[in-house]
């Protein structure tokens, strides 16, 4: 599989077709089959803490790429302008390095963006407790 397109979908349906990206903007999802063609279902999960794609023409551009290390395939690629770049493959330790990465980026996005512990904090700060 080398071409992706969107499918702008409310729900993702149960059964996907190769070279769909569906995404729900609703719910901040998109899934498409695995670019190798295992056949795999490899869900994606959309915003500031997660991926982001860009569609243009119809064609999507997904950062950042998509290792999909916990499945058989062990694929690893990026999708730009609805065409497939292949990178090399992520060993074990790569792809628990990447999970890892990717759960401290979005604890420290959620951290960051509830208010009542920027408030907590300052107040902290404020009367100089820790």
């Amino acid at each position: 599989m080398t071409d992706f397109r969107v499918e702008k979908v409310h729900y993702i349906p149960a059964a996907l077709e190769p070279g769909i990206l569906y995404m729900s903007e609703e719910f901040k999802i998109a899934m498409h089959l695995c670019a190798c063609g295992c056949g795999s279902k490899v869900p994606i999960s959309l915003g500031p803490a997660g991926w982001t794609v860009r569609e243009q023409n119809g064609k999507p551009t997904i950062k950042p790429s998509i290792g999909s290390g916990q499945l058989l395939c062990n694929s690893h690629y990026s999708i730009s302008e609805g065409k497939v770049k292949w990178a090399l493959a992520m060993s074990a330790a790569e792809a628990v390095a990447a999970l890892k990465s990717d759960h401290n980026r979005r604890e420290a996005y959620y951290v960051e963006h509830r208010w009542h512990i920027r408030v907590r904090r300052m107040l902290f700060d404020w009367f100089g407790m820790q």
